[in-house]
């Protein structure tokens, strides 16, 4: 293990170690991978992605029951829980490094409440997520003639909003203490956290979908609702959410302590310029070595 005041060193002091075989790894200074969080320099791409990975799924999601309406006898219920399972799984891979790939106003609020995401970057994380859900919505009823309301989610029938709103509290508790989980520690970002996100969301929307729709999101269900003007039950997809993601930071702390560090950090921020509220916990020491030093040879 490479001593910790390896980090400190210059570049030019690190070099000649390697050079002369008096280290057997690479040390990149913590304070050059984590630049100060006020340069704004790359907040658009953030969010950006944010946009692009909410479209992306709300194109799933919300058009598996417009083309489900569109077309009768074609997409399932099954297929229709899966496929924005499957969804979540390619963004978190493919843009999870640059946003955290939220893509869930109740999931930035978790992580804000967690210390792992600054509360100044969730109004515009929230603002694009909705964005991207109703462009998406707009797209779909644009190459579908049926109404956005189909892709949208509402309490069943028979079953009052109360209901489903406790229903998706409990599945956003759900949801989010797997991404809490996952955002933490060896699990931070990439395969591990694809796996048990879209894992959980496919298992969720196949028991828990017929009571609310399963929709953990407020976004999700913004889209649609907006472009077709229904906002029928609203509250349940904006209150259910919010308080299961809630009480999820609350379980989180029970299980982990207190978070802030650099794993859940990175996770929920992305490598941009990442913003740490408690980098000298032993945790977050283990993991920043793990991140920061190379092997070679």
């Amino acid at each position: 293990m490479t001593d910790e005041n390896e980090l400190d060193k210059p570049a030019n002091a690190v070099l000649s170690d390697l050079v002369h075989g008096r280290i057997t790894h690479v040390p990149v200074s913590v304070d050059k991978a984590i630049e100060d969080f006020h340069d704004t320099s790359q907040e658009w791409r953030r969010l950006f992605s944010e946009l692009l990975g909410t479209f992306f799924l709300v194109l799933v999601a919300a058009g598996g029951g417009m083309m489900g309406q569109a077309f009768p006898d074609t997409i399932t219920r099954t297929d229709a829980v899966v496929a924005p399972a499957l969804m979540v799984f390619a963004i978190i891979l493919f843009m999870g490094k640059v946003s955290g790939a939220h893509l869930n106003p109740a999931v930035s609020i978790a992580f804000a409440l967690r210390g792992d995401f600054p509360w100044s970057r969730v109004p515009g994380y929230v603002l694009v997520q909705l964005a991207g859900a109703s462009l998406a919505a707009w797209f779909l009823t644009g190459v579908l003639p049926v109404s956005a309301k189909y892709g949208s989610n509402y309490p069943a029938s028979g079953y009052a909003a109360g209901i489903a709103f406790v229903m998706e509290l409990v599945l956003t508790f759900g949801l989010v203490s797997v991404i809490l989980g996952t955002a933490s520690g060896a699990q931070n970002l990439g395969i591990l956290g694809a796996f048990g996100v879209g894992a959980y969301i496919a298992l969720a929307g196949l028991w828990g979908s017929p009571i609310s729709g399963a929709s953990m999101n407020p976004a999700r269900t913004f889209g649609p609702d907006l472009v077709s003007g229904d906002f029928t039950s609203y509250w349940v997809y904006v209150l259910g959410p919010i308080a299961g993601a809630g009480v999820a930071v609350g379980a989180a702390f029970l299980l982990r302590g207190q978070g802030g560090g650099e794993a859940g950090s990175g996770a929920a921020q992305g490598a941009l310029d990442t913003k740490v509220a408690s980098p000298t916990r032993p945790e977050r020491r283990e993991w920043r070595e793990r991140r920061d030093i190379t092997r070679i040879g």
